[in-house]
């Protein structure tokens, strides 16, 4: 697997912020996999169990701090000397920020800025890649989707501080990095799905924790309409665009990665399909006002295509296929499915005739 993605990363020393959440671990264990030498830093996992902990990944270097202690930042980098940083760090959930505002865009800008200016006193980082979210555009009708160029906007506090780390980022290309310094770029994706979830406020983990104890589950939102792909769609994504970064290629900026027009389904839609593969799974409207989410999220993933040779390689079906047998392995044989996942991945990737996959 090392040579995927042109080599780009065997051997090479990486940074992963938020490596104990579910996208962070994700990545780790596809980093590794690509022979990268891993440092991550993140706080301790917040749910138990957690993905991270259950892979296991003892030749990642683990450091635990917070990314609003500008200081530790600082040291840490200056330690690992990092030539590629990937930033997922966050507070990532939408209910909680608005519980949490101060935090959220404490840790969402702040702590962003903190990463900065600790890379900008480290010239090992030749790139960095910023993960954000769909949710970063102003609400409005885009029947195609919301594509790069849309206005930035946010209604709810996670929204709005992730809008506002896409202007910060945008702002450290410019003014400090746009003659030297690492290369810089932003990663937009809808809602993940896949194995190894337990976040709150979450439909997949809130389902299976439903299913595990025989609960029923209420929906708040069933009509809202998401752009549901599997963890590893994105991180295909962010690792193409960073060896784009790595190599040169005119690919700082913005870009969207997003599912497949088939996977972009309503909530109840997703159940209904899931119940299928897991009868155990059961779910009903839930009553009474609830803090207001966008309708409707569809990316426009045009500019990967083309200049990124990128493109979503599961369907709907088999993201739910992949996702519900995952949580399947784990609860009913204590099997954690990961790396078998990623091979499948690769491997439809291959068969799809995907340039990164080759």
């Amino acid at each position: 697997m090392k040579d995927l993605f042109g080599g780009s990363y065997a051997g090479r020393q990486v940074l992963v912020t938020g490596h104990t959440g579910f996208k962070g671990s994700w990545l780790c264990l596809w980093l590794t996999a690509l022979g990268a030498r891993v440092t991550g830093l993140a706080l301790a996992p917040e749910t138990d169990p957690a993905h991270w902990s259950l892979l296991g990944l003892n030749h990642v270097r683990d450091l635990r701090m917070d990314l609003r202690d500008g200081h530790a930042v600082r040291q840490a980098i200056e330690q690992v000397q990092p030539e590629i940083i990937f930033h997922l760090a966050a507070q990532p959930l939408v209910r909680r920020s608005y519980r949490e505002p101060l935090t959220t865009f404490d840790t969402n800008v702040l702590g962003l800025v903190h990463l900065l200016e600790a890379i900008r006193g480290v010239p090992s980082v030749r790139a960095l890649v910023n993960v954000t979210t769909d949710k970063v555009y102003l609400e409005q009708p885009v029947d195609a989707g919301y594509h790069e160029d849309h206005p930035l906007g946010g209604h709810d506090p996670y929204s709005t501080s992730k809008a506002c780390a896409e202007l910060v980022t945008e702002c450290y290309r410019k003014s400090f990095f746009h003659e030297q310094g690492p290369r810089v770029a932003t990663a937009r994706a809808g809602n993940v799905i896949g194995g190894g979830d337990w976040s709150e406020d979450r439909l997949v983990p809130d389902l299976i924790r439903a299913a595990s104890t025989g609960a029923m589950l209420q929906i708040r939102n069933p009509d809202a309409i998401r752009p549901w792909q599997h963890v590893l769609e994105p991180l295909s994504g962010y690792l193409r665009l960073g060896q784009g970064l790595l190599a040169g290629d005119p690919v700082e900026g913005p870009w969207n990665f997003g599912p497949a027009a088939d996977a972009t389904l309503p909530v109840q839609a997703l159940v209904a399909q899931m119940q299928t593969q897991w009868p155990g799974l059961r779910s009903e409207r839930q009553p009474g006002d609830h803090p207001h989410e966008a309708k409707t999220l569809r990316l426009d993933c045009s500019k990967a295509a083309q200049m990124l040779a990128w493109r979503a390689v599961w369907n709907a079906e088999d993201t739910l296929r992949y996702t519900t047998a995952w949580y399947r392995a784990y609860y009913e044989r204590g099997q954690v499915h990961s790396s078998d996942d990623l091979q499948n991945y690769v491997a439809a990737a291959r068969s799809a005739g995907l340039g990164w996959a080759a």
